[in-house]
């Protein structure tokens, strides 16, 4: 029995696809729908030496692991599917999804990719500097490497399509509003999986009053109402909300006035600043790696870096709740949401008059449910899957696009 077979995958699969700045993440996952595992792998350090292919299979069991100079995300790509055909070779690959940063207004639900999209897409690259560029790169090479291949767009933001008017507004003019000018909020992949993985185990979405937290080297909350967004921490772009690695987190635009008016650094040396130079990273003045940090607690600087972050995100974390009147579920994600035990800890820290309250064993051994047993709100930890969740949508797409046929 080939491994396809033996893991539950049909013939036909779909790649789920994260182009990165210097990396592509890739993922293989059954075309006909869930069950059984999934291929998955990474191309790192792409137009860099020192580069690597990783490839694991359903069972985890790694297939590739070597150094691979990559000049480009072509390059990438090709090595891909050259990976994917040689180690699963009786799947055969019927449609991409693309994890796409910022999808606009019109960016409400998982698209088919047409050059008109791809066009209006680019438009948006100013909001989304660190992504944009990099996933549509990754949408291009794929279109080179295999024409015939079709692709489907799946936006981040498209989650938060469901925020009241009201928290889509800035105080900017009104005019600028027509522009595009509004709160989006991101992670929206994520925040799709939090909430089919608390359906899924029977969780009242229409009751509960949830917030989840997506920490990571990116990082953002949402408050859900009836299993929707109604308010998230990150808004007109990716800078907002929360510090992160590198990012810097809410501001005070006076602050940039002062950096263009009397530092005189030019628009392109702010926006590096800004998205590049700033959050753990700049406080802390050595690293954007939270583990790093973590392991240095008698650093200063590094252990004041970590308490502005637990500091900044608790601020966040309570201010929510007012969007929902309350809470009944915390559920932490992403790289740090889910496996740093002690920022949830210090997170929750001093929140108990909401009810939030952090079980000291089951936190550090790492289990799902997370608060005491006499904490009012529910708090879990779980990682997130977005390339599920791409290929759920691509289904989606498919399927609607065989019906209007």
């Amino acid at each position: 029995m080939s491994s396809a077979a033996a893991s539950g995958f049909s013939s036909t699969a779909i790649l789920a696809i994260n182009s990165g700045a210097s990396s592509v993440k890739f993922a293989l996952l059954p075309a006909a729908g869930p069950g059984g595992g999934y291929w998955s792998g990474e191309i790192d350090r792409i137009g860099e030496a020192g580069g690597r292919l990783r490839f694991v299979d359903p069972t985890g069991q790694a297939l590739l692991d070597e150094a691979r100079d990559v000049r480009s995300h072509d390059d990438a790509l090709g090595l891909m599917l050259k990976a994917v055909a040689q180690r699963a070779p009786s799947v055969e690959v019927a449609a991409a999804g693309h994890r796409i940063v910022h999808g606009g207004e019109e960016g409400d639900r998982p698209l088919l990719i047409t050059p008109g999209l791809e066009a209006r897409l680019r438009k948006l690259t100013s909001l989304a500097p660190l992504h944009q560029p990099h996933n549509l790169a990754g949408v291009a090479a794929l279109r080179r490497v295999r024409p015939d291949l079709t692709q489907v767009a799946c936006f981040d933001t498209a989650f938060h399509h469901t925020l009241p008017r009201l928290a889509t507004l800035t105080a900017l003019p009104r005019a600028l509003r027509g522009e595009g000018v509004r709160r989006y909020g991101f992670h929206g992949l994520s925040y799709q999986y939090v909430v089919e993985t608390l359906g899924a185990v029977g969780v009242d979405l229409e009751r509960e009053r949830i917030i989840v937290a997506h920490l990571g080297d990116g990082a953002s909350m949402c408050a859900l109402k009836g299993g929707r967004s109604v308010e998230t921490t990150m808004g007109f772009s990716t800078l907002a909300g929360l510090p992160m690695a590198t990012r810097c987190g809410d501001l005070d635009p006076g602050a940039v006035l002062y950096l263009l008016l009397e530092k005189g650094l030019t628009p392109d040396q702010v926006q590096q600043l800004l998205y590049r130079q700033c959050g753990w990273l700049g406080v802390s003045g050595f690293s954007g790696d939270m583990q790093e940090l973590l392991a240095h607690p008698d650093h200063p600087e590094a252990a004041e870096a970590v308490d502005f972050f637990c500091y900044q995100a608790r601020k966040h974390l309570a201010a929510l709740t007012a969007a929902l009147g309350g809470l009944d579920r915390l559920v932490f994600t992403g790289g740090v949401g889910a496996h740093a035990p002690a920022i949830r800890d210090r997170i929750c820290s001093g929140l108990g008059y909401l009810g939030i309250a952090v079980e000291a064993g089951r936190n550090q051994r790492g289990e799902r449910l997370i608060s005491s047993e006499g904490g009012r709100v529910r708090i879990e930890a779980f990682a997130t899957d977005e390339q599920t969740v791409i290929a759920r949508q691509v289904r989606q797409v498919l399927q609607a696009d065989e019906a209007a046929r």
